[in-house]
């Protein structure tokens, strides 16, 4: 008795075939270069030229600085932290002892002995320096 199942052959389906036929499709390698003969030097171009071709991709010169450099407010953590008597000079000549509380963008604020706190404008001081430099 034969309980086994005659093999029958594969069908050959349509989406086998149709991959079968496939092409490959690569990207063209070519960067408009001309190739250049064994021996033979190729001219450079005039530096204008190069300078405009850097330009349109976007290389060439350095970008602008930034505005922002953080020194004066890494100055002023120095001095918040160390607790630094300073003297703020201000445009008008007038002088302010003290020790900077805290700071933002447009103001300091001022901690003084024997005195109120002080709010300061940004824009009002002429320069500061530590009262320690005060004999220099």
């Amino acid at each position: 008795m034969k309980d086994a199942i005659e093999p029958m052959p594969a069908e050959r389906t349509l989406e086998t075939e149709g991959f079968g036929n496939r092409k490959l499709i690569r990207p063209s390698l070519n960067h408009n270069y001309a190739p250049v003969p064994i021996g033979e030097r190729r001219d450079r171009p005039e530096r204008n030229e190069r300078a405009d071709r850097h330009e349109r991709n976007g290389a060439g010169r350095k970008p602008a600085p930034l505005e922002q450099t953080n020194a004066e407010n890494f100055y002023y953590q120095k001095q918040m932290q160390a607790k630094t008597p300073m003297v703020i000079v201000l445009r008008d000549g007038e002088k302010i002892y003290g020790v900077i509380e805290w700071y933002d963008r447009n103001c300091l604020k001022i901690s003084r002995n024997g005195e109120p706190n002080m709010m300061v404008y940004k824009p009002a001081i002429k320069y500061m320096y530590k009262e320690s430099e005060n004999g220099k």
